[in-house]
């Protein structure tokens, strides 16, 4: 008995020894939250350049036309609604503002096949275009 009592006051307990690390964590995160914080970064030696001004309307990227054909076979462009036989001279108006920008045609899986037919005929005929983007509508 009175060895056991010796034991446990100087130490040599079992289960009782462990060492609660979680202050000591909580200083680490700390000291590594403060270094981040104040650290200073090294700027890395290089040439100095002078970058010349430019601006940003004449690198603009082309804007899309875009052409939809509703349920009802009706053709907007541009949101605005065209008759069949408006079509070519709207296209080419739009195309004479924007040279470069493609044409996308959104039908509508309830309009005619006829109607997009003959607006892919259209815009063939306009500038020989090859290559017309073309999407329909998912339900």
């Amino acid at each position: 008995m009175a060895r056991r009592k010796r034991q446990s006051m100087a130490g040599g307990g079992g289960a009782e020894d462990d060492v609660n690390l979680t202050p000591m964590l909580d200083v680490v995160f700390i000291l590594l939250i403060f270094f981040i914080v104040t650290a200073q970064f090294i700027k890395e030696p290089g040439v100095d350049i002078v970058r010349p001004e430019v601006d940003n309307k004449a690198i603009a990227k082309p804007l899309a036309i875009l052409v939809a054909i509703n349920a009802e076979s009706q053709i907007y462009i541009d949101k605005k609604e065209v008759s069949p036989d408006e079509v070519s001279f709207t296209l080419k108006q739009m195309r004479e503002d924007n040279p470069r920008g493609k044409i996308v045609i959104q039908a509508d899986v309830a309009s005619e096949a006829e109607v997009l037919v003959d607006l892919m005929e259209t815009i063939n005929k306009l500038d020989g275009s090859t290559v017309i983007d073309v999407s329909a509508s998912r339900e």
